[in-house]
């Protein structure tokens, strides 16, 4: 059983009921999330050793993010208890042309405020095979950005591969108004394995690249620990209609899928996640590049259909629906 070990905040969810605007009633459902967290929840129930690593304050809502983690698998463990509270973030989803929308409200979180030597990655890393970090972890705040670096460089001296999702976003790089070239640089040299498209290497590397297949060759030539970009190719036609296809590159080639339609979207959030874990589980069985690179996205189709932002999708659940055996009932 191959065992990961993934680092980042955990984050309570706070929606409006089905397709209303943020406080169109006053009424919000609530799911637990992150990036990092929901790669493990997937990797724990595609049936691997998985054990989340963060800071989150010693409260109710904690303990139930941590509970829930737990009724998946997820070994808790790594996670400390520290000063500040629980991040939060809205997401209001979008119908038809309008778009989903999400509002973050992270400052000053337990995660945030945690000192960036706050882990001992000796521990932590303990009969780790990989390690999985994303970019919003170092988009939170100084410190994070500096135990993420902390957490990718402890794991490449302790031999364990490293896992890095680009997952760039602008609102918090805003909030935190620092340029966050250099710390992804520094975290993109670290990575075997990095999920990642054009635009991310365009903007860690300043190089222009046109396709993914010219951001690849600058991303191999630039960091030599690099081995495998992966990446899904997504066309939104609503927000009930996306076509979605994944695309690979290792230093000796390219490998593809095909487009798949996904119609009558339930909820899009985690489904970058649920790509990455899908990999990841690839990778951890030895399967050949195009079949592990169908199963990631699949598995990410498949999170569309799922609410909240854990995909749940069992590995025979993945396996059926690559099998296209129609959407009936399974009796």
């Amino acid at each position: 059983m191959t065992r990961f070990v993934c680092f980042g905040e955990l984050l309570i969810r706070l929606s409006p009921p089905g397709r209303e605007l943020l406080l169109q009633t006053p009424q919000l459902t609530t799911h637990y999330g992150g990036a990092e967290a929901n790669v493990a929840i997937s990797l724990a129930r595609l049936g691997h050793d998985t054990r989340m690593v963060s800071v989150v304050p010693d409260n109710a809502l904690a303990q139930g993010a941590l509970g829930e983690l737990r009724r998946y698998g997820v070994d808790t463990n790594g996670v400390q208890h520290g000063a500040g509270r629980m991040g939060l973030y809205f997401m209001t989803a979008g119908a038809g042309q309008r778009p989903s929308d999400v509002l973050y409200d992270r400052a000053q979180s337990a995660f945030a405020l945690a000192a960036p030597d706050a882990i001992d990655w000796k521990t932590a890393l303990g009969g780790a095979d990989w390690l999985h970090v994303s970019g919003v972890t170092p988009a939170v705040s100084a410190n994070a950005a500096e135990a993420a670096l902390r957490a990718v460089k402890a794991a490449r001296s302790y031999g364990v591969k490293v896992s890095f999702d680009a997952n760039f976003r602008a609102k918090l790089w805003e909030v935190r108004g620092d340029d966050p070239r250099p710390t992804l640089n520094a975290l993109f040299a670290e990575a075997d394995l990095m999920f990642a498209n054009a635009r991310d290497i365009t903007l860690v590397t300043g190089d222009k690249c046109g396709s993914d297949e010219e951001a690849a060759k600058v991303a191999f030539a630039r960091y030599p620990n690099l081995q495998r970009i992966a990446a899904t190719e997504r066309k939104v036609v609503s927000s009930d209609h996306h076509e979605l296809r994944g695309v690979m590159f290792t230093r000796s080639g390219a490998t593809r899928t095909g487009n798949n339609a996904i119609t009558g979207i339930v909820d899009r959030i985690g489904g970058g996640d649920a790509f990455a874990a899908g990999l990841l589980h690839g990778l951890a069985k030895g399967s050949n590049d195009q079949n592990m690179l169908d199963f990631a996205v699949a598995a990410a189709c498949l999170k569309h259909t799922i609410p909240g932002d854990f995909n749940l999708a069992s590995e025979a659940d993945v396996l059926f629906h690559l099998s296209a055996s129609g959407s009936d009932v399974r009796r």
